[in-house]
Parts: structure tokens; C-alpha cells; sequence
């Protein structure tokens, strides 16, 4: 019996949360004890806080939950069946946790899997909110030195934002428009821009377009102020509901739009457009498929994200963060971190 316990942010009702001694985990067979070293707050988490979040209203989540699933730590311990190599590696996980036995999954697409758990999301498995967690081992990820624990805890972000820069398809020389620049928007120009790919983003008039142009990236328009110039791929990394139509209305026919943005209600596109523009539209879900590759990208420093990371704060503070507040002394990126070893 384990006695042992830690302490983890513990979301019970829309609102309402505290950060409770539980016990701590103990690694079951095919499983990894990870103690936690960073975790990124996003904008799934804050939809689980307002009571927003769909999934709680489809019956694949229900408080209390604990929540976090863009991490990385350190493995502790590891259950029966799995090689102990791995006691010592620092890691990330694969959010998404197929049954491994259906369809899909025996096809590679387990982040579709309908019986999937989702780390802090679905499913009822506990989140990286707290100062262990346990995994299957068949999710981690190794991550070599030179990614730290700010880098390792974007990689979940990245391999969505990289999936999304290749849905583009967009070759040196071309031109491509990114909606939203927030951290996936961010991240997703970044990739893009490591291809070679002119990059363009557009967000509202507030301090976005001013961080991104920090970031190095000289086109940065407002919506009003988007230039009239072909963009051979569009990517909506918003949560409007109208920006979708408008990125098929923006791409020139023959290009691709890439949505990787979800709105908090139906978005609608006119498929008359996308038929008579001869345009090809993806949708992408899960980091799954790109997480190796964004490691590499982090690794070899063609892609460095650490600039996005604002503050990092302990779990203590994480109930106002998902509330919106901003911690004091909080740098102009849009992510904030958690580093559940403080308070």
C-alpha cells in the first residue's frame, strides 16, 4: 500500500480548485513514475476552469480532475514488464493514450482512437499538475540535454504547431498567413520559418503583433491591415469562429489551409469555395505524430520557443493563472509555466 503523498492542483467545479495532498502514484504494470519538473498551462485547461470545455458535456470528463498535459520530468520508478533503463530519463509524454488494440491505433492514428485517455484531458488519468505522475512507458519521449525543462514542457505545443506547419506544405520562397498569434500560432510560424517559408501573422490590435515582431518576424497585421499579396497556404491557430471562412477566403486557389484552432462554437466554410478554388483543407488533432521531430527541431536549435514562456509559477498559483490573471512580473509571451516542486 502506498502511503506516500504529494501535492497536486486539484480543478473540482468550474471555478473552483485547491491544491490537496493525494497520494502520490505508484508505477502499475507497462508504467513510468515521472516527478515533474515543469508544465505548461493552456487554453484547454482554462476552458476545463470556466466549465467551457465540450468534453464535459460529451461525458469523457467530470470533476474533480486534475489537470496538465504539456510537461516534462524526470523518470523515478517504472512497474513491472518495463525495462529499468529508463529510471533516470528525462522526459515528455504523448498526451494522447490509445487502447493500442482498435483499428486505429494498430494504423498508427491512436491519438483518434475512441477509446483514448487523454493525460489531464479525458478519461479520468490524472494530470501533470503535481509533483509525480504516472505514465505508460510506451508514451514517453526521451529528451536529450540540450532540451531544458522550459523547451522539454513546448515540445506537446510544438508537435501540434508542427503538424500543422507541414499540413501547409509550403515550400522555400512561398507565403503563408498565420491567424492567432498566440502560443500555437507562434510556434507554427516558427516552424514554418525554419522552412524557408515567408511568414505573415495576424492577430488583434493589442500586444501580440508587437511580441511576434520581437520574435523576428516583420509581417504583422491586424485584420484590417492584411496586405493584399497571394499567401499559398493559410493556417487558423485562432478560437474565432468566423476566422476560418476567412482563411479559405484569403488563400490563393491551389493552396492549402491548415486548421489547427478550435472556436467555442460551430465555425462554418463554404465548400463552394473550397471546390472552385481547388483548395485543400486539413485539420489537425494531437502533437502525437511530431513530437520526435520536434525535439529534434528544439535539440538542434533550428526552432527555439523558450522566448514564449512569460513566467513560471508554482502550484499555488495556478487557480488565478487559469482564471486569466497574469503573474507579477510576467514577461510579454503568451504561456505561462508551472513548476509543481515550488509552491
Amino acid at each position: 500500500m502506498n502511503n506516500h503523498l504529494m501535492r497536486a492542483f486539484v480543478l473540482t467545479a468550474p471555478g473552483k480548485y485547491a491544491v490537496q495532498e493525494v497520494p502520490a502514484p505508484v508505477a502499475a504494470p507497462g508504467e513510468a513514475v515521472v516527478d515533474v519538473e515543469r508544465v505548461g498551462v493552456c487554453g484547454t485547461d482554462m476552458e476545463f476552469f470556466t466549465g467551457a470545455m465540450a468534453y464535459l458535456h460529451q461525458g469523457h470528463s467530470s470533476y474533480p480532475m486534475r489537470l496538465g498535459h504539456e510537461w516534462c520530468g524526470r523518470v523515478v520508478s517504472v512497474g513491472d514488464g518495463v525495462d529499468p533503463v529508463w529510471v533516470g530519463r528525462r522526459v515528455m509524454g504523448d498526451t494522447m493514450l490509445g487502447c493500442g488494440v482498435c483499428r486505429r491505433c494498430r494504423r498508427g492514428h491512436q491519438h483518434v482512437c475512441e477509446k483514448r485517455q487523454e493525460l489531464g484531458i479525458r478519461g479520468e488519468r490524472p494530470g501533470a499538475l503535481a509533483e509525480q505522475l504516472a505514465v505508460p512507458v510506451s508514451s514517453l519521449h526521451v529528451l536529450p540535454d540540450s532540451v531544458d525543462a522550459v523547451l522539454g514542457a513546448l515540445v506537446e505545443p510544438g508537435g501540434n504547431a508542427l503538424r500543422a506547419a507541414r499540413a501547409a506544405a509550403a515550400r522555400p520562397g512561398d507565403r503563408a498567413l498565420v491567424l492567432g498569434p498566440g502560443t500555437i500560432g507562434l510556434l507554427v510560424a516558427m516552424f514554418l520559418r525554419a522552412a524557408g517559408t515567408e511568414v505573415h501573422l495576424m492577430g488583434r490590435a493589442d500586444n501580440s503583433p508587437a511580441f511576434a515582431r520581437e520574435l523576428g518576424f516583420a509581417h504583422v497585421w491586424t485584420e484590417d491591415s492584411v496586405p493584399d499579396l497571394p499567401f499559398d497556404a493559410v493556417v487558423d491557430a485562432s478560437n474565432a469562429v468566423r476566422l476560418p471562412a476567412l482563411a479559405l477566403e484569403t488563400v490563393e486557389p491551389g493552396g492549402r489551409v491548415v486548421y489547427v484552432g478550435l472556436a467555442g462554437g460551430p465555425s462554418r466554410i463554404d465548400t463552394r469555395t473550397l471546390a472552385l478554388k481547388d483548395v485543400t483543407a486539413v485539420g489537425i488533432l494531437s502533437a502525437s505524430p511530431g513530437l520526435d521531430d520536434t525535439i529534434r527541431a528544439y535539440a538542434d536549435g533550428s526552432v527555439d520557443p523558450g522566448p514564449l514562456v512569460a513566467a513560471v509559477v508554482g502550484l499555488d498559483e495556478v487557480g488565478p493563472v487559469l482564471a486569466g490573471e497574469r503573474p507579477v512580473g510576467a514577461g510579454p509571451g503568451p504561456k505561462i509555466h508551472v513548476d509543481p516542486r515550488t509552491g
